[in-house]
């Protein structure tokens, strides 16, 4: 089979998702205004490496085995929905950064987090999302020809892992670029509240969903 016309499909399939607003934008937002430049490349590396997790149980059929499994899907949403909500609770008790108008507002705050484990919250946030199981289940079930290699489908599953390292390393850097992270931060601690609320309200819309999903 043709292999280009089936991977610029899934490309800009994947493009448009990757850069839809969610759980990881949020993650990475927080981290790089709040911590810096390094942490939030960290994160985005396990953004990116989650992608492989969602590849590989595509290709042995654990993905449609999670869809079709009412009971299964719903605690991994609820798994999903008590990790982004412990994450959102901890930014909404989050004090006040400690720069100054007169400090370098592109130093991390003192209690930054290690490079491991903003590594693993990325990874845990994009791992847990049951909107890219959705994604990756339909990719692979409906985009990808049922007749296409496996060494093809790797090659897809390596260039995604890659393409959304490269988007969120993308944010990270632009993020805590010097004038825009001086701008976030001298909104004040109020914009990382910001954060935790959104990834509280995205909690309640995935334990939602579940609901909604195990009662039809």
């Amino acid at each position: 089979m043709d292999f280009w016309p089936e991977f610029l499909l899934i490309a800009s399939v994947h493009l448009v998702a990757v850069a839809s607003p969610g759980p990881d934008f949020a993650i990475v937002l927080r981290y790089a205004v709040r911590y810096g430049r390094n942490v939030a490349l960290s994160a985005s590396l396990g953004i990116g490496m989650a992608i492989f997790l969602h590849v590989c149980y595509s290709l042995l059929g654990l993905g449609l085995l999670i869809k079709t499994t009412p009971w299964l899907f719903t605690l991994f949403s609820v798994l999903s929905a008590a990790y982004l909500a412990h994450i959102g609770w901890q930014a909404i008790r989050s004090g006040e950064p400690s720069h100054t108008a007169s400090e370098d507002v592109t130093a991390p705050v003192a209690e930054t987090p290690s490079r491991l484990k903003a590594f693993t919250s990325g990874f845990v946030t994009n791992g847990l999302n049951p909107k890219a199981t959705l994604f990756f289940l339909s990719l692979f079930a409906v985009i990808i020809s049922p007749v296409t290699p496996l060494s093809y489908k790797v090659i897809y599953g390596t260039y995604m892992a890659f393409a959304t390292t490269a988007w969120f390393a993308f944010l990270s850097v632009i993020l805590t670029r010097e004038k825009v992270r001086a701008f976030l931060l001298r909104k004040g601690y109020w914009f990382d509240r910001l954060m935790g609320a959104v990834l509280l309200a995205l909690a309640m819309h995935l334990v939602y969903s579940a609901i909604q999903s195990s009662l039809h």
